[in-house]
């Protein structure tokens, strides 16, 4: 008896667990079958996105559009999040913010490594009804010392018990600013040399002065010397060279015959008591009043 108790006692719990499995599994079936035609009712779109970012001073506005397709239930209000993701560049040098007729709104901003996500603190004002959109508009810009890289944009729709609706993602390249091409350097102006006049056909000294002094009361005449080569409209020449040269070659004589002089002087000065000169040494000196016969 207690053996068949026992037996009839398993039987009805598994019969109890059999039943709990199945209604769970149609409730799971149910929810997803329900799940599938709402999830692919709504549908999220990024517009404005250019064919590549500027980094700089330039802000572009992205506007991120979420849809609703069928005509089922009623109007469901909308919380955005934007996923930013960056290659090559830093999060520092991204700028975004979310704007509404009213001003900028209020997000919340979460980071992690190269991905920064940008969530509405409030519902977006308007509602997602059937045959209606709901869009969220974003600026983004740049740093200028961007030089080159990529981001990624990924806009995602949210219902008020947060359960995604659609998501969109768009990735475009960001470039840094060229810089200006410097202006060419003005070309210097050339310096025309006149010929020299030929000799046999030079005028007159006191005509060609008389021609010069006309010529120069002309407005818009080159002063004197102008049109000439360096060489030969001043400096050093090798004229100016023998010159010098000569000059010093003077001063040397003359430095060397007033020390001459002066020795000469100083020799004067001590009188007999000197001895005779080096070229009168080798004489002999004569004594008075003493003839010597000459010799034959």
């Amino acid at each position: 008896m207690e053996a068949t108790e026992r037996r009839a006692a398993v039987v009805t719990v598994w019969r109890y667990a059999v039943r709990v499995g199945v209604v769970l599994a149609c409730l799971s079936a149910a929810e997803l079958a329900l799940a599938g035609p709402a999830q692919a009712a709504f549908t999220t779109e990024l517009s404005g996105l250019p064919a590549q970012f500027t980094a700089g001073d330039e802000v572009r506005t992205v506007s991120a559009v979420v849809s609703r397709t069928d005509q089922r239930g009623g109007c469901v209000k909308v919380r955005w999040s934007m996923v930013l993701s960056v290659q090559g560049i830093r999060l520092d040098q991204v700028k975004m913010d979310r704007v509404e007729e009213t001003g900028s709104f209020p997000l919340e901003i979460r980071t992690d490594g190269d991905v920064a996500r940008l969530t509405d603190r409030q519902l977006d004002p308007g509602a997602l009804c059937p045959d209606r959109t709901v869009t969220a508009r974003y600026r983004v810009a740049f740093a200028e010392d961007v030089t080159q890289g990529r981001v990624t944009l990924a806009a995602e729709a949210y219902d008020a018990n947060l359960r995604l609706l659609a998501r969109q993602t768009a990735t475009r390249s960001v470039i840094g600013v060229v810089p200006a091409t410097p202006s060419e350097p003005a070309a210097e102006p050339t310096v025309t040399t006149a010929e020299p006049t030929d000799p046999a056909t030079a005028q007159p000294d006191d005509e060609a002065t008389a021609e010069q002094g006309s010529v120069g009361n002309e407005p818009g005449t080159p002063a004197a010397g102008a049109g000439r080569p360096v060489a030969r409209s001043g400096g050093f020449g090798v004229v100016q060279a023998a010159f010098l040269l000569g000059g010093l070659l003077l001063s040397l004589g003359l430095g060397l015959l007033l020390r001459l002089r002066q020795l000469t002087r100083a020799a004067a000065a001590d009188g007999g008591t000197s001895e005779p000169p080096v070229d009168r040494r080798w004489e002999r000196p004569v004594r008075a009043g003493h003839w010597r016969p000459a010799g034959r």
